[in-house]
């Protein structure tokens, strides 16, 4: 059997790297049961809010300068936003499975020295307990723009990964019935680690290969509301 027909027989999950953050801290199981067998948590939907401020950030920076972001950013143009990203398949020593990195990242910003840069827009405080999560979704786009798939966007090499937080600081109104907000702008830089990413690729690579979903995680309100019904003779 040829490489590629091997391939084939392989099961090859796909990974969106927004999942890596929340989903896969919050509960395995959950995240075992989304991408192996396509049941998602019910979903809550997120303020729309959030949405309208990133698209209108991405309006506003797009082809400016990166010193319009922020002074610590080195210097280069805004390029991309909200593109979708897939990289090749991703085989691992060990593991019988592979994998493929899909997503969309908020900006990539090309810098001076041609090396480029990826840029998550929060809107919020800077909360270094989310800093490592954010830091995972980071890095997997950075994988798929520098190992792409076929036809999809190919940019390499990435030197700089990072947050850029916006929170309102003031509120200012030049006319009845209209407001506006004043953010100051917070730029945290994320390490770019490929070996540390793939590392955690390893890892997820075992959970998904399982026969069985994981353990509940204690925390997880969906994986508790069902074991409570269970409990009770609901279902």
């Amino acid at each position: 059997m040829s490489r590629k027909d091997a391939l084939k027989e392989r099961m090859t999950y796909k990974l969106s790297p927004s999942d890596f953050a929340f989903l896969y801290e919050g509960c395995k199981r959950c995240f075992y049961l989304k991408v192996v067998h396509g049941i998602r948590q019910p979903s809550v939907p997120l303020p729309s809010i959030f949405s309208k401020i990133a698209g209108l950030l991405y309006s506003h920076f797009s082809e400016k300068r990166t010193e319009a972001l922020h002074p610590r950013l080195p210097p280069g143009i805004v390029k991309w936003g909200e593109k979708r990203v897939e990289s090749r398949i991703i085989e691992r020593p060990g593991h019988h499975a592979t994998c493929v990195i899909r997503g969309r990242f908020d900006v990539v910003v090309e810098f001076d020295d041609n090396t480029y840069g990826i840029i998550d827009f929060k809107t919020g405080n800077p909360n270094e307990q989310y800093h490592a999560l954010y830091s995972r979704q980071l890095n997997a786009y950075a994988y798929a723009l520098e190992h792409p798939g076929i036809n999809s966007l190919d940019l390499s090499p990435i030197s700089h990964l990072g947050l850029l937080y916006f929170y309102p600081s003031k509120l200012s109104q030049e006319k009845v019935g209209w407001l506006s907000y004043d953010a100051e702008a917070h730029w945290i830089p994320m390490k770019k680690d490929e070996d540390e990413f793939l590392a955690f690729v390893d890892e997820v690579l075992s959970y998904l290969e399982s026969p069985t979903p994981p353990d509940p995680s204690p925390g997880c309100n969906w994986c508790n509301y069902l074991t409570e019904l269970r409990a009770k003779g609901i279902m």
